[in-house]
Formats: C-alpha cells, structure tokens, sequence
C-alpha cells in the first residue's frame, strides 16, 4: 500500500496526511478499537461455567456474578429483536390477548373508527406508550405492508433456559411435565401448543434454538395469553437437553404416527414426563426419536391421516392430565 510500502517509490512525503498510518487500522481518529479483556467464563452467558454459577447462585439464593439482567435474553443464544405488528384488526388483537408491547404508533389524522378506538384505549389500559406519528413515518417502518395507520411494537420474548424448566418441574408438588418441540416452525402451531400445556398442567415448553418458529406476536396472539403464564426456553441441542432431563428422571415421549404404543396404551403418564410434538410435515427427527424412551400414536376412525402438531400434542395432553387425575383418586 502506498505510504506503508519500503519500495522505492511508495513512501509517503514527509507531511502529506493522505493515507493509512501503519499499524493504526486506519486514519487515527477513525482508528478501531479493541474490545477490551474477554470477560471471565463466569460473566458469559451460555458457556458451562456461567450455567453452574448461575446455579449456585439460585441454590444459594444470591445472584450469579454475570450481568443477571440480560442473561435471560442472551443465556439461550437468541437473536430475536423487536417485532412491529401492522395493521388495525392485527393490532386489536394483540392487545386484546396480552402481548407485552412497548408502543402503539398512530398515524396523524387517521380515520378512526372502533379498531382504532379499542386499540388506544386497550393500550392506555395497559400502560403502554401511545404515540402520535406522520403517515410517512408508519410508511417508512412498514415498508410498504399495509398498515390501515395504527402500529404495535413488540420487544423480543425472554426465554428461559432449559435448566430452568427442569427445576420448576422437580419443585412442584405435580409430577413433572414438560412439552419439548422438534422442528415446529409455525408460530400458530407453538402458539396452540403453548396453550394447551397451560391447559393441562406442564411445567413449561422447550423449542430447539434453530429451524424452530419462536414466541412472536402470532404465536402470543394464538395462544390466548397463556404465554405470560408458563416460562418457554430454548435449547441449542435439543437432543442433548433431552438426554440431560432423562438423566435427571423424565420419561421421553415422542408423539409419532407410527408410535410403538397408542394413546390409550400410554401407561407412562403419571410418571415425570417430558412430551416430545414432532414437526408440521416430518414429525419427529432421526436423533429425537431414537432418544425417546416410547412413541405413542393416536389411533383415528375417520379418513384423515394425520393431525395437526398442536391438535396431537392437545390431545396426548389431555390423556396425560385424565390419567394423572385417575391415579391421583386412587
């Protein structure tokens, strides 16, 4: 490069202030700079060490020496960011099922009706910010979607981490019941599911980090709000935290058309179990099902082949949660 060359002809003139200054990373006032030390194990969230301080600092009831206010977003290794919903029955309908937003953007001299009456009045109820915008501005952040002047911007959900999920479980006076997802990816799928654990009694519901739909706005709206009400996490290897939580006494479960038992045969549910719902199209993974102690199918009469992923798991739910009735009368 010319300036930083020792070659006849490529150094700089003494007092010219074109060019890079060697070792600098550029010009100095544009200089890079360094990150700093790398932060001890203990201080980064998802390495092993921070997880065992994190846990005993819980068992000690402390907190771990780590940043505990972002750990719940970083801890799992999600990048989600915040989410903006467009359009009025959209937006209505978000408030009306809780979702945690941080802003309802309204454009300037809209024609309001009783959309967007409910919408502003729902979020003044609710505490959050209403903001008064140029139609330009909700056009801008819409980039072309069709918007109807009313906006609602959603932060990322915090999960929790899959230990979490295991402790909850272990400290409930109910035999633990956990929903493991494998490879679901619609939102209104996980948003059902989320539904129907809270309906029945888990203790949480575990999502693998990748090729999985995650609790957005859609999945909160179709689950009715009861994703406020049990902690969902996510797991860099799902098979691994399977394998994890069967060493620690659950049962695995994976709900497959080609069960080795149906769901009239499923003994297994007033034990700790965990209840593995494979995905829309190929069900459970290779590596999943072989680490599942049993499949159970659902037998059907009618011409349908298969069921839907939340339908299945609501339904192999509901057997578990009647069958641990049952053994809770006797």
């Amino acid at each position: 490069m010319a300036g930083n060359s020792r070659r006849h002809g490529a150094i700089r003139k003494a007092g010219t202030k074109k060019g890079a200054v060697v070792g600098s990373g550029g010009q100095r006032r544009r200089a890079l700079e360094g990150k700093g030390p790398t932060p001890p194990a203990e201080a980064r969230p998802g390495h092993v060490a921070h997880k065992r301080a994190a846990a005993a600092a819980r068992k000690g009831g402390g907190k771990p020496a780590a940043n505990v206010a972002g750990r719940a977003r970083k801890r799992s290794g999600d990048v989600d960011t915040a989410e903006t919903v467009f359009g009025r029955n959209p937006v209505v309908e978000c408030l009306r099922a809780g979702v945690p937003a941080t802003a309802l953007h309204v454009a300037q001299a809209t024609n309001a009706d009783e959309r967007v009456a409910e919408a502003v009045r729902l979020a003044a109820d609710a505490g959050i910010a209403i903001l008064e915008v140029p139609k330009s501005e909700l056009d801008r952040m819409a980039s072309g979607a069709l918007h109807q002047g009313l906006a609602l911007t959603v932060p990322p959900y915090e999960y929790a981490h899959p230990d979490e999920l295991l402790e909850t479980a272990q400290e409930s006076d109910r035999p633990p019941l956990i929903v493991a997802l494998d490879g679901v990816t619609d939102p209104r799928n996980l948003g059902a599911v989320i539904r129907s654990a809270t309906a029945f009694g888990a203790h949480g519901v575990l999502l693998p980090q990748r090729r999985s739909a995650g609790v957005t706005a859609v999945a909160w709206r179709t689950s009715a709000g009861t994703a406020a009400r049990i902690p969902v996490a996510r797991a860099t290897n799902l098979t691994r935290t399977l394998r994890e939580y069967a060493t620690a006494g659950l049962m695995l479960a994976g709900l497959d058309a080609d069960g080795q038992v149906n769901v009239d045969e499923f003994t297994l549910a007033a034990d700790p179990l965990v209840v593995v719902v494979g995905s829309e199209g190929r069900g459970l993974s290779r590596l999943v099902r072989e680490t599942c102690d049993v499949t159970v199918s659902i037998p059907m009469t009618g011409p349908a082949e298969s069921l839907n992923a939340s339908v299945a798991a609501g339904v192999l739910l509901a057997e578990v949660a009647r069958r641990r009735r049952h053994s809770r009368g006797h």
